[in-house]
């Protein structure tokens, strides 16, 4: 479908540009945690669970962006390899909260370093007073497709 069709002009669409940079970014980040042996599902669990210890297996899904299903299966992978620890039984009434190990801090330190390598790759043609407008521009777009546009 063309623009003339009442398409939408790709070489114009802001939510394009957008998906193209999560793209690029996903792929650059991809790349600096492969070695580490993580993916970025992988790293944003370990981050989440630093910054905010205890959190169930459905708030770490909906913080990484995967469905509750995916983060089980990466829960029990890092458990295994000693990244997090979880209770081994349900308190009544409360999900199974994960928490860091200090072997699982110990990698993430790592996956930091290289993540913030490829943000500060992405962002090295900007000026400070740029990234300050992005940054309160993206925020805006979240927050306007969030409430609904109201």
């Amino acid at each position: 479908m063309s623009q003339s069709d009442g398409g939408i002009d790709l070489d114009t669409s802001l939510g394009y540009l957008l998906k193209e940079a999560s793209s690029a970014l996903r792929t650059s980040m991809e790349e600096v945690l492969r070695p580490l042996g993580m993916s970025v599902t992988h790293y944003s669990c370990l981050e989440l669970l630093a910054q905010r210890p205890g959190l169930s297996n459905s708030e770490l899904a909906r913080g990484a962006f995967v469905t509750r299903q995916t983060m089980n299966v990466l829960l029990q992978a890092l458990e295994r390899d000693g990244h997090v620890t979880r209770a081994a039984e349900e308190r009544v009434g409360k999900a199974l909260p994960a928490r860091l190990t200090p072997r699982g801090r110990r990698s993430l330190e790592e996956a930091t370093a290289a993540v913030r390598s490829v943000e500060v790759r992405m962002l090295s043609g900007m000026s400070g007073a740029e990234q300050a407008d992005a940054f309160r521009a993206l925020r805006s777009m979240v927050r306007s497709l969030r409430d609904g546009g109201a």
